[in-house]
Parts: structure tokens; C-alpha cells; sequence
């Protein structure tokens, strides 16, 4: 069994109210917000009435997103980050989302795991203040500063972090960065798109590309998250869809549905 979530961006043209009531809808186990849609957090609604709003459909607010390019530490990405967290305890979120920077800087060997070190001591007794968990997004593109989960878990665990931190394992990034070891006991999220153009190097991919999961797809989602559940992995598995045409869609709840039903059986 799948319990599936839905991330904001799968449905970036809804309101708060609208995403709410579509995962409800959907039977999904929670949401994750984002600050980076064209509209505000929320829609505007206070932290705390949006989380009562999510919580009274019997939903988790699995995690707010995002404190961007969170290893390049300095004090302005200290008061980013607690801004961040402060709106996520108020809205009673389980997490915050913390996303690399992607920009082809700092990727030197051991440039970029000291700067992962730094921003990742820094961070553990803020979230620890909050009681929140830090979920830290490898990202596969070649550009990216923090590619691969082995180089988190490491740093996680050097900081005697376990738990304070945990990993979102992408399916989409995970077959950019090569694929490599899933860490299930470090994952706390996972998330899920489609790449359904099979003339595309791996290389060639972008966040465009990524649609609903189908029978078309080419990133192995099914196989994924199969190979976390027989690890163990038993968390939420979350649509992160960044394609116009995901965007587009008329009804992307029957999108949706049709999604889920393909995984659950592919998976089973």
C-alpha cells in the first residue's frame, strides 16, 4: 500500500483551500506547501488557521517548502531559515523543506561537504528549538552543489543528526544523480514524477519534463518506491509534478486518481 500526499506544485494554479480539499478528495495522507508559487503561502491565511484547515480534512502538513541554496550558510540564510520555521510551527508542519544550491558553484570535492556541514550544524539546534525536521533534497543535476544522499547521510550522521534530519528521495533526481543506495531508515519523504519522453538523456532532463507517473514512465517510480517498502520505508510518497501541461490540466483530480491507480498496481 501506497499512501500517497500531494505537493503544491503538482497543482500550482489552485488555492490552498482548492489543494486541501483535493487531496481530501484523494484520500492522500497530507500536503506539502511551497513559497515559491506565484501566489503567497497560504493564500494569505494565518499559519495556525491554514494547518486547522488541512488538519480538520484529516490531513498532515508533512512539511513547509523551501529554504533555498541552504549551504551556502551566512546570517541572511540563518533568518531565512528561522522565518521558514517559525510559519511551520505555527502551522503545526512536520517539516521544513531545505533545497541545495543548484548553480554550479561550490561543487568542488570537499568544498561542497564542508559547506554542507556548516549549514547543517547550524540548522540542528534551530529546527530542535521548533521541533521540526529538517528534510534536506539532494538534487541529481549536474550543476548541483549536494547530488548525491550518501554525501547527506554522511554529514547527518557525522552531526549525530539522525532523525533531526531525514531525506527526501526524488525519483527524478535520484535517476539523475545515477541511481546508487536509498537509505530508507534516513528517508522522510519521497517524492514522485514521470518522465515520459524517451529520447531524453538523463542529461537532457529538466524539471519541465515531469509529469504524472503512467505506463510511459522512464524513471522506474514503481520500481523506486517498491525497493524502499521492501526496506522498509513506509512513509508518504508525494507528487512533485513541475510540468506545464500537469499545470494545465482541466481535472487533476482524475489525473490523479488514474496516477495513484497505476502506481498502487505497478507497485503491488
Amino acid at each position: 500500500m501506497i499512501s500517497f500526499a500531494l505537493n503544491h506544485m503538482t497543482v500550482a494554479k489552485l488555492s490552498y483551500v482548492a489543494l486541501v480539499d483535493l487531496a481530501a478528495s484523494l484520500g492522500c495522507v497530507g500536503i506539502e506547501v511551497r513559497n515559491d508559487l506565484p501566489q503567497p503561502l497560504f493564500d494569505g491565511m494565518s499559519p495556525q488557521a491554514a494547518g486547522d484547515l488541512a488538519r480538520s480534512r484529516k490531513l498532515r502538513l508533512l512539511a513547509v517548502a523551501e529554504v533555498k541554496r541552504f549551504n551556502e550558510w551566512s546570517d541572511a540564510k540563518a533568518a531565512e531559515a528561522l522565518a521558514l520555521m517559525q510559519i511551520a510551527k505555527a502551522a503545526g508542519a512536520e517539516a521544513v523543506s531545505l533545497i541545495p544550491r543548484n548553480d554550479n558553484l561550490g561543487t568542488g570535492n570537499g568544498e561542497r561537504q564542508a559547506a554542507l556541514r556548516v549549514a547543517l550544524k547550524a540548522l540542528k539546534p534551530m529546527l530542535e528549538d521548533h521541533d521540526l525536521v529538517g528534510m534536506v533534497e539532494p538534487l541529481g543535476f549536474e550543476i548541483c552543489a549536494l547530488r548525491y544522499k550518501s554525501e547527506a547521510v554522511d554529514a547527518i550522521e557525522a552531526l549525530n543528526a539522525t532523525g533531526r534530519f531525514k531525506l527526501v528521495h526524488d525519483t527524478f533526481h535520484h535517476t539523475l544523480a545515477g541511481g546508487g543506495p536509498i537509505y530508507p531508515a534516513h528517508t522522510g519523504i519521497v517524492h514522485i514524477s514521470g518522465v515520459v519522453d524517451k529520447g531524453l538523456s538523463t542529461g537532457q532532463m529538466t524539471d519541465a519534463h515531469r509529469v504524472l507517473v503512467d505506463g510511459g514512465d522512464v524513471l522506474g517510480n514503481a520500481d523506486q518506491i517498491r525497493a524502499l517498502q521492501a526496506a522498509g520505508y513506509a512513509g508518504p510518497v508525494s507528487f512533485e509534478c513541475f510540468a506545464p501541461s500537469v499545470h494545465d490540466l482541466a481535472d487533476p483530480a482524475s489525473a490523479l486518481r488514474t496516477s495513484m491507480s497505476h502506481l498502487a498496481a505497478a507497485v503491488a
